[in-house]
C-alpha cells in the first residue's frame, strides 16, 4: 500500500469585509456592491450583488427574492439606466430578484439556461440556499461573448463545475473576474452531483487561474487580492482529496461512509453530511475517468472499489 498523501499547505482564505446590508459601496472605478440581507451558513456575508460602470449599467447577480434589497439596488441606480441584468447560475440566493429587477427597470435578463441540469436526490442533505431549475434568460451567453457599456466591457467566461449553467464575468478594463461561485475568498465552493461536476471544475480552475487575474470578485466575502497562490492552493486541496480517496480504496472496497473519519479526522460529526456530498463528487469524477468502479451509476450509498 503506497504511503497516504501528505496534505498541501492550506487555502489562504480572506473572510474580513467592511460592508452594511443594503449600502451601495464603490469598491473599485467600475464596481459597486450591494450586499442582500440573507447571511447564512451557505451564503456568507450575503449575496452581493455587483453593479458594473456608471450611468448605464450591468447588475450581475440580484439576488433573493427579497423587497429590502430590491429597494436598495432601485435606490443605488437611481438616475440611471441599467443595461443588462446577468446572472451567473440558477441558485435561488443569485437569480431570484432577476425577473422582477429586470421587468421593473426595462432590462432583460442575461445568463444561461439552467435546463442542462437535474435536481439533486430530494433526500440528499441540504448544502444550497436552493435552485431554479425552470430559469431561462431572455438572451442566452456562451463562452467568449462580450458585454459593453460606457467605460466597461464585460468577458463571457462559461465555467461549469458549481453548477452546470455557471458563467463569470471578465471586467477587462480592470483585469478582474466577477466570478459568482466559482471561487469564493472564505471557503471551498460547493461542487453537488448530478448539476455540479468536479471534472468540470477542476478544469476551469485552471483556465481561470492562466488567465492572470489580478482581482476576483466573489458574490459571497472579499475579494481575493492575490488570485495566482489562492487558485494553487484551491486546486491542490481538490486533488488532495481525490489523492485521499484513491489511497483509502488501495485498503480494498469501502463506501463514502466508511471512509468519512479517516478523511476527515477531526470534524465535527455533524457535518459528515456535507463532507459525504463532497466526497461523493470526487467519486463521480473518478468514475468518469475510470479510476474508480461501482455498480451502477456513483450514488451517496454506492461500494467504491479501485479499477486495478
Amino acid at each position: 500500500m503506497t504511503r497516504p498523501p501528505v496534505a498541501p499547505a492550506p487555502i489562504p482564505f480572506v473572510r474580513d469585509m467592511q460592508f452594511e446590508p443594503g449600502r451601495a459601496d464603490q469598491v473599485s472605478p467600475a464596481i459597486r456592491r450591494v450586499v442582500a440581507g440573507n447571511s447564512g451558513a451557505f451564503t456568507y456575508t450575503g449575496t452581493g450583488t455587483y453593479l458594473v460602470g456608471h450611468g448605464k449599467v450591468a447588475v450581475i447577480d440580484p439576488g433573493p427574492a427579497e423587497d429590502a434589497h430590491f429597494d436598495a439596488l432601485n435606490r443605488a441606480l437611481e438616475g440611471e439606466t441599467v443595461s443588462h441584468v446577468i446572472v451567473t447560475h440558477h441558485h435561488l440566493d443569485h437569480s431570484a430578484l432577476a425577473r422582477r429587477f429586470a421587468d421593473h427597470r426595462g432590462a432583460k435578463v442575461y445568463g444561461r439556461p439552467a435546463a442542462g441540469g437535474r435536481p439533486m436526490d430530494p433526500d440528499a442533505p441540504v448544502m444550497e440556499e436552493g435552485a431554479d431549475f425552470s430559469f431561462v434568460p431572455d438572451h442566452t451567453l456562451d463562452d467568449g461573448d462580450a458585454i459593453a457599456g460606457p467605460g466597461w466591457t464585460l468577458d463571457v467566461l462559461h465555467t461549469p463545475g458549481h453548477t452546470a449553467n455557471h458563467i463569470c464575468l471578465a471586467l477587462m478594463e480592470e483585469n478582474a473576474l466577477l466570478c459568482g461561485d466559482h471561487i469564493m475568498g472564505w471557503a471551498t465552493s460547493v461542487v453537488l452531483p448530478p448539476d455540479g461536476d468536479m471534472g468540470d471544475y477542476l478544469q476551469q480552475l485552471e483556465r481561470v487561474r492562466q488567465r492572470g487575474f489580478a482581482t476576483l470578485w466573489p458574490s459571497h466575502g472579499p475579494p481575493v487580492t492575490d488570485p495566482e497562490p489562492f487558485i494553487v492552493a484551491y486546486i491542490a486541496h481538490r486533488h488532495y482529496r481525490e489523492a485521499q480517496i484513491l489511497h483509502a480504496l488501495e485498503a480494498g472496497p469501502s463506501t463514502i461512509t466508511a471512509l468519512l473519519p479517516a478523511m476527515y479526522a477531526g470534524l465535527d460529526e455533524r457535518l459528515y453530511p456535507a463532507a459525504a456530498m463532497s466526497v461523493w463528487s470526487h467519486m463521480v469524477d473518478l468514475h468518469q475517468r475510470g479510476r474508480v468502479t461501482t455498480g451502477g451509476e456513483p450514488a451517496l450509498d454506492s461500494t467504491y472499489a479501485l479499477v486495478r
